[in-house]
């Protein structure tokens, strides 16, 4: 890919923070350095024209390799660069502890010379230490997406936007169960959201999530793409997916997790093998059903699973409930 080197201008360069996480003292945030022309803020409404328009905006950037970056993180100061596709990551050890909760966090775009050029703001969320968390997919799994089918996809992508993209019936009620599973309102488990989709989709995933108020929680979606590539969105290798997976239960050793994911594409595999990597740090494993000529092989992978993590294969929330209920994990 044609991308900009880090002696460009950096004309209408933006620096972009997504929600990072942590625990106690580690901590990690993620982002991009692309270059994009202004626009106006997105207006939610039922024009498919404008919809289009502003999904392909989302594609036209140019991300920037090789950006000087710096992070700032209380009295610490962590350098940086960007990766060749503008990604970048900081990985780092606070010294002070970090309490649960949302914690600010700045990175600065610098010039050659240390000045800087424009920063951009974020949050890192650590969670309460609490017996569970749960790692969920989004795409046919929290939102209707039919992944399975590229055209549908396309047209629900192209036409909808994140205040009129439908979530399953029951899936929010669900989450809040479970954002609420062995603990208190005080002290709310924690979700991650590791999809397929791409960086590209960020804020419009944050405001459907807002609009239709499921639990808050960290993002780790998959590399940009530029707009070449917009017909490919939601294709990409499952082996980045799984790698997000595993950090997030190196992060956080002292909770076990719950995987929730969906049979239109790679779930039940990448579940599997985590189950076999991972088994004492798995409860249970929950596949939605989207496409019924999978429902043999789903059963028969779920069959190969530790007898001791819980599987549930459900086509609406409401048996996924029930299961809960049986299983202890809500009440």
């Amino acid at each position: 890919m044609n991308f900009m080197s880090a002696s460009a201008q950096y004309k209408h360069a933006l620096v972009k923070v997504y929600h990072g996480y942590g625990h106690k003292h580690n901590l990690t945030v993620y982002g991009h350095v692309y270059q994009k022309k202004s626009t106006t803020g997105r207006k939610y409404n039922n024009n498919i024209l404008s919809n289009i328009i502003y999904l392909v905006k989302l594609f036209l950037i140019k991300p920037v390799a090789g950006a000087k970056l710096r992070l700032l993180w209380r009295e610490q100061v962590i350098n940086g660069v960007t990766e060749q596709d503008g990604f970048y990551k900081f990985e780092w050890e606070s010294l002070e502890d970090v309490n649960a909760g949302w914690h600010l966090v700045t990175v600065q775009l610098l010039d050659g010379s240390g000045n800087i050029i424009t920063t951009g703001d974020g949050k890192i969320f650590v969670p309460h230490v609490t017996q569970f968390g749960f790692i969920s997919d989004i795409d046919d799994t929290v939102m209707i997406s039919h992944s399975a089918t590229v055209f549908r996809r396309l047209r629900v992508l192209f036409t909808k936007n994140p205040r009129s993209r439908r979530a399953f019936k029951d899936v929010v009620h669900h989450y809040k169960l479970l954002s609420m599973a062995q603990t208190t309102p005080q002290v709310p488990n924690p979700f991650f959201y590791v999809s397929s989709s791409e960086w590209n989709l960020y804020e419009d995933l944050k405001e459907f999530f807002k609009h239709n108020d499921l639990p808050g929680g960290a993002f780790l979606l998959s590399q940009l793409k530029r707009w070449y590539q917009l017909f490919r969105t939601g294709k990409t290798h499952h082996e980045g997916k799984l790698m997000r997976v595993y950090r997030i239960l190196n992060a956080f050793p002292l909770q076990q997790f719950v995987l929730i994911g969906d049979n239109s594409q790679a779930d039940p595999s990448i579940y599997k093998m985590i189950c076999d990597k991972y088994p004492e740090k798995i409860f249970a494993v929950y596949i939605r059903n989207v496409v019924k000529k999978n429902i043999p092989a789903t059963n028969a992978l779920l069959s190969t699973i530790d007898d001791k993590i819980f599987t549930c294969l459900f086509t609406d929330n409401e048996e996924a409930i029930l299961h809960s209920k049986e299983i202890g994990l809500i009440s």
